[in-house]
């Protein structure tokens, strides 16, 4: 049983790892389609923004239609995947403006609404001891993953945007054919009948939410470090005379978002033996941190800020699978697929919030100091995470260990 364990987590790991490659594809490329297509700074965000609401729709769908609990997850997950790809590739064959391409970025949003909270629910069903690493392994391949395009950028994408785009799709192509090897594991809750009264009850379910709670404060600074980071690293190699430009700023952005993999799969471990509740709250206490931090570290040298910005990316991103980790315990069994994909739906429609707060901070208090509003979301979800580690439904969450 431990090595079908070993091999469902590796090879979903895998696809989750690939098929994420789509999320920032356009993200990663951006300058150089913005300057073939005569974009606007407004038109270039919603290359990303689209994306969140996308899925944010796509999550919202299948929460009301519970699709993460009524279709196999594997094939749900493959045949989005598949469908994502599909719209990445046609952004770089055909398409030369802003209008369509961010239509089918809100596609992939949409489409990858069916890769994240199947993946989860799949190792659920392989996981009841050790679930937050083995979500943790899963949150830090889709980390890696959503930081792949600007590897590709970096590596030969600079001046050549259909190889980031192209090559997104073709990885994401990929993972979702690794998804259909993985067979159902023996946790996981049978096919359950379509129930339009499930999301209110897992809306009145204190500890379900408190949890969700922990996970809006979490991921409000998430992807607004991870959409900017590049624009912050280039401009604070500018500010100190820096060499390198842009494909410095990508090769950094890469690892400062790719470590994050270390941190998730740490702290999932850390979690099932310390508790869920703090480690989140630690993790979340980190990253808060950083992110007033990153005003006193902008413009310095390179070897002051890239020991920051890969401590940040580790702390950032280490407790997001707890909070889905906790989500499949606290949650109704047969529903937890649309439990996670409700909490998922929420979270990244606030991201599209922070996500265009930054460049309004920026024109007014610039690089510097942007990213220091985002410590509250962090606070607040240290706050919901204590509270939730003082009511009985806690004893729940890693075997009983809060």
């Amino acid at each position: 049983m431990q090595r079908r364990k070993r091999r469902a987590l590796s090879v979903i790991a895998a696809a989750e790892l690939l098929a994420m490659s789509l999320w920032f594809s356009a993200t990663a490329a951006a300058p150089e389609l913005a300057g073939e297509w005569g974009l606007t700074a407004t038109e270039t965000a919603w290359l990303t923004i689209a994306v969140q609401l996308g899925f944010v729709a796509g999550a919202f769908l299948s929460s009301a239609l519970t699709l993460s609990d009524v279709i196999r997850p594997r094939y749900l997950f493959a045949g989005s995947a598949v469908a994502g790809a599909a719209c990445t590739a046609a952004i770089a064959g055909f398409v030369d403006a802003a209008t369509p391409a961010i239509a089918l970025r809100f596609l992939t949003g949409v489409a990858l609404a069916g890769v994240y909270p199947p993946g989860m629910k799949i190792l659920a069903g392989w996981f009841e001891d050790g679930r937050g690493f083995a979500i943790g392994v899963l949150v830090g391949a889709l980390t890696v993953g959503s930081a792949l395009p600007h590897l590709l950028r970096a590596l030969g994408g600079v001046g050549s945007p259909r190889v980031v785009l192209y090559g997104a799709a073709l990885l994401a192509t990929v993972g979702g054919l690794l998804a259909l090897v993985v067979e159902p594991g023996p946790h996981q809750a049978p096919t359950a009948p379509f129930d339009p009264g499930a999301i209110g009850r897992m809306l009145r379910d204190r500890g379900t939410m408190l949890a969700n709670g922990g996970y809006f404060g979490h991921i409000w600074e998430l992807y607004a470090v991870w959409t900017w980071i590049p624009s912050y690293l280039l401009a604070s190699i500018a500010a100190n005379g820096g060499s390198g430009g842009p494909a410095v700023a990508s090769l950094l952005a890469f690892g400062t978002i790719a470590v994050g993999g270390v941190g998730a799969v740490s702290a999932g471990a850390a979690a099932d033996r310390f508790g869920r509740t703090s480690v989140t709250s630690a993790s979340m206490g980190v990253s808060g941190v950083a992110c007033v931090a990153a005003g006193f570290l902008f413009g310095s040298p390179m070897y002051l800020l890239v020991p920051f910005v890969l401590v940040w990316g580790v702390a950032v991103v280490a407790d997001s699978a707890q909070f889905s980790a906790a989500v499949s315990e606290l949650a109704e069994g047969p529903y937890v697929g649309t439990a996670l994909t409700l909490q998922t739906a929420v979270g990244f429609l606030l991201t599209t919030v922070s996500i265009q707060l930054i460049p309004v901070l920026v024109d007014s208090v610039g690089w510097r100091w942007a990213f220091a509003p985002l410590a509250v979301g962090p606070a607040i979800g240290t706050l919901s995470m204590l509270r939730l580690r003082g009511l009985p439904a806690a004893s729940k969450l890693a075997g009983g260990r809060r």
